[in-house]
């Protein structure tokens, strides 16, 4: 977390050093990310960086949580629709309002899921922690109003639900590249055009899995 140093910087100053550090970081992997080069890009003196932050890991997290601000603010933007027009049609926006985000901002993208994912990034579980139970608020706000709604089942646990939903999710970035053949280090590299109607496919699929379980159906019954 930065120094209250940081925040009382005036605007302009502190998004330049945000500027500079995400320039960094996604032009090169974590380990060789360079705190000199930020400090240069950003006009600042190095020991000014150190009032600001504890170490490069320090800076990397605020990132993180920046970018999961960004994240939140395109998704309340979004046209997402109400719960009322069914949870799981909600969900399947939900994840392709994520994908647009990602697609749009490759630099947050790259923070927030391909370095950790993907990259060096030496404290990913920290990484993921943050990025998990963000999501898991959201999405239990939106369990728990479907199921008062009569949409899910009554006695399940909205946070065992949301718990789920989240991990599925978070497994779907490593399922995705692996079944689709997609070259990892080319993620973390560049932005690649991606097969987004294969994508697209399988959230649907995982969406349907979802909905209706993979248990057979007996029709006889």
């Amino acid at each position: 977390m930065p120094s209250q140093t940081f925040f009382n910087l005036p605007d302009r100053r502190r998004q330049n050093i945000i500027n500079a550090a995400i320039d960094e970081f996604t032009n090169h992997s974590y380990e060789s990310a360079s705190i000199s080069a930020i400090v240069n890009r950003a006009k600042i003196a190095k020991g000014s960086f150190y009032q600001y932050f504890q170490d490069k890991q320090d800076l990397y997290l605020y990132l993180v949580d920046q970018a999961l601000e960004a994240r939140n603010s395109f998704i309340t933007t979004a046209n997402l629709p109400s719960i009322q027009a069914g949870f799981f049609v909600y969900l399947r926006v939900l994840y392709q309002t994520v994908l647009e985000f990602q697609l749009a901002n490759p630099a947050w993208s790259q923070i927030l899921f391909r370095g950790p994912n993907h990259g060096d990034v030496p404290f990913r579980e920290e990484v993921f922690k943050r990025t998990k139970t963000d999501t898991i608020v959201l999405i239990k706000k939106y369990v728990q109003e479907a199921i008062a709604q009569g949409q899910l089942k009554s006695d399940i646990n909205p946070d065992l639900a949301a718990f789920m939903i989240v991990a599925l999710s978070s497994e779907l970035r490593s399922f995705i590249p692996f079944y689709l053949g997609i070259d990892v280090n080319q993620l973390v590299k560049d932005s690649p055009d991606l097969p987004l109607d294969a994508i697209g496919k399988i959230l649907d699929d995982c969406i349907r899995t979802l909905e209706q379980g993979i248990g057979a159906i007996n029709n006889d019954a």
